[in-house]
């Protein structure tokens, strides 16, 4: 019986040097991270396809083709609504033209009006005023008068501004210059109470019930708006109303806007001063009742304003 040769017993692989340092390995064999790895290789394929030049200017041919197209598309819908849009500006204008036309025939209308109310109450005036009947047409404004008077021009300061407070701030109006209502009422009843026979405004004769009132900024006559500066007519004796109404105290009232608050104003004695006619009145007549007890007075006739 042949005997089998021993078998030797292999012993296991002596342990490398570096058996240890197997962290540092793994980093040195594998020193590039697989997604970078990925990366390079696509842009080694892209690159291998198209250089990188070309893509480039293709992309921006491309962007430049999108935006041409964008403004051809633009000018092309321009285009098809340009007519329609000139077709509603002229209509627009048309009819602006038309409400123009027949705006101002209204307006000649009720100023034909005005002058035939005014004149009729003229006539009424004339005729049942008795031997007064001038002086009550001119208390009434009812007649345009001339004569010598009084100038007074007032104005805004250099500076003013709206806004702001102090006090002579009022119903909007601020301590800045700005001339109020109620200046204008002082220095108007200034002036009747120097002498003045009558008295206009920028052109608009006042009367006994003529007001003098604010909204916002605008100071208005019998509600129409006047725009500075203000010149104040007064019928009268010249010389005596400058005397009267500087020593009045709404003449010292309008140094001390002047003085204070830069209220630009000029007054001057005029030889002859032209003032017309009111264009709304009120005539008013009185009668007696049976017993000598005086009616209230009725009116008789009124005029548009």
């Amino acid at each position: 019986m042949s005997q089998q040769p021993p078998v030797r017993s292999r012993s296991a692989p002596p342990p490398r040097p570096d058996a240890s340092m197997s962290l540092l390995n793994n980093v040195m064999d594998h020193s590039l991270d697989d997604g970078y790895a990925e990366a390079a290789a696509r842009r080694a394929e892209g690159g291998a396809g198209l250089p990188g030049k070309l893509r480039a200017k293709l992309g921006l041919a491309g962007a430049l083709l999108l935006a041409a197209v964008v403004v051809t598309l633009g000018a092309a819908q321009a285009r098809i609504s340009a007519p329609t849009l000139a077709k509603e500006r002229e209509q627009l204008i048309n009819r602006i033209e038309s409400e123009t036309s027949a705006a101002d025939a209204l307006q000649k209308n009720v100023d034909s009006l005005r002058e035939s109310v005014g004149e009729r109450q003229r006539e009424a005036l004339e005729k049942h005023g008795g031997d007064k009947a001038e002086l009550v047409s001119l208390l009434a404004g009812a007649t345009p008068v001339k004569g010598p008077g009084l100038k007074v021009v007032v104005d805004d300061a250099k500076q003013a501004k709206t806004g702001g407070g102090g006090p002579r701030e009022s119903s909007g109006f601020s301590d800045t210059g700005r001339v109020r209502d109620r200046d204008m009422q002082r220095i108007v009843n200034g002036l009747w109470q120097a002498g003045a026979e009558a008295v206009a405004i920028n052109g608009q004769r006042l009367t006994s019930l003529s007001a003098i009132r604010a909204a916002g900024d605008a100071i208005l006559v019998d509600n129409k708006p006047l725009v500075p500066p203000y010149t104040v007519l007064a019928i009268g004796d010249g010389k005596r109303m400058n005397t009267a109404f500087q020593d009045s105290v709404d003449g010292q009232y309008l140094h001390v806007l002047q003085q204070n608050y830069g209220v630009r104003a000029n007054i001057s004695v005029e030889e002859e001063l032209r003032l017309p006619a009111a264009p709304s009145l009120i005539v008013r007549t009185a009668r007696a009742k049976e017993g000598g007890a005086a009616d209230r007075a009725a009116d008789t006739g009124k005029g548009t304003s």
